[in-house]
């Protein structure tokens, strides 16, 4: 049976450390924790157990911290998680199944994010597909912050699992407009450093496309009212972005 390494990177991540540490002792044979130097109880929980070798390291992006997150483990198979979400009891076997011989390079997993009290089934935001799984020396993360994603080398191998991450990562609607006003700003700033442009058209019809890609070619309609909250925000965060990205084109400082 192949050994698995678990990485995750965390800061004041106490409401849900645990849940994401207890979701991954069974699969994994090491869980390696990066945390920015949090402030609340995120390293005594995680130095509760056995199986982390728990890090700190400074904060300089999502997708650099997590590949430093990947230098660290022991083992070429890993699989990364955010601390806001853990592995549900099927996707536990299916790696079990798989642990005992590793015949891909990669495996894919369906994400199911917990939005307030509620499950979101549509709004693009399900079956929302991630590779979590994989071998480190074929794949590393990449993306533009804060949307990092796993980069494949050529010709790796792939397999989708149909189980589900569950994603806890908003507890109420105000969650996630202090995200969306978080990552606009960060998006934002990679996108001018990159030499991205924006405009009044920009930031219209992007708005307005986002709203109605996701409430009625996506069905977010089917999730209620949180449906329909979600799809306002998502669009919403297009219009920040760009918005964010034009005062930076006029040399205007945003936080």
């Amino acid at each position: 049976m192949a050994k698995i390494s678990a990485a995750i990177i965390c800061f004041n991540e106490e409401r849900n450390i645990r849940r994401c540490i207890d979701s991954l002792v069974p699969v994994a044979d090491e869980i390696v924790i990066v945390d920015s130097f949090s402030t609340d109880k995120t390293e005594s929980i995680c130095r509760e157990y056995d199986k982390v070798k728990f890090v700190q390291n400074p904060f300089e992006g999502h997708v650099q911290q997590k590949n430093y997150a990947l230098s660290l483990a022991s083992n070429d198979f890993v699989i990364s998680l955010d601390a806001d979400e853990c592995l549900d009891e099927n996707l536990q076997k299916k790696i079990l199944e798989e642990k005992e011989s590793l015949k891909f390079d990669a495996y894919s997993f369906n994400r199911i994010t917990r939005y307030v009290d509620h499950w979101v089934r549509f709004c693009g935001w399900y079956p929302d597909k991630k590779v979590r799984f994989f071998n480190k020396n074929k794949a590393k993360w990449g993306g533009d912050n804060p949307h990092d994603h796993i980069i494949l080398e050529k010709g790796a191998s792939l397999k989708h699992i149909s189980s589900d991450i569950l994603h806890y990562s908003y507890d109420s609607i105000s969650d996630h407009v202090t995200q969306t006003n978080k990552f606009t700003t960060i998006a934002a700033k990679h996108a001018f450093a990159k030499g991205k442009k924006s405009s009044f058209l920009t930031i219209v019809v992007r708005s307005f496309f986002k709203f109605f890609r996701d409430y009625v070619l996506k069905l977010g309609f089917l999730d209620g009212r949180y449906g329909f909250v979600i799809c306002y925000i998502n669009s919403t965060y297009a219009l920040l972005k760009y918005a964010k990205l034009k005062d930076l084109e006029r040399g205007q400082i945003i936080d």
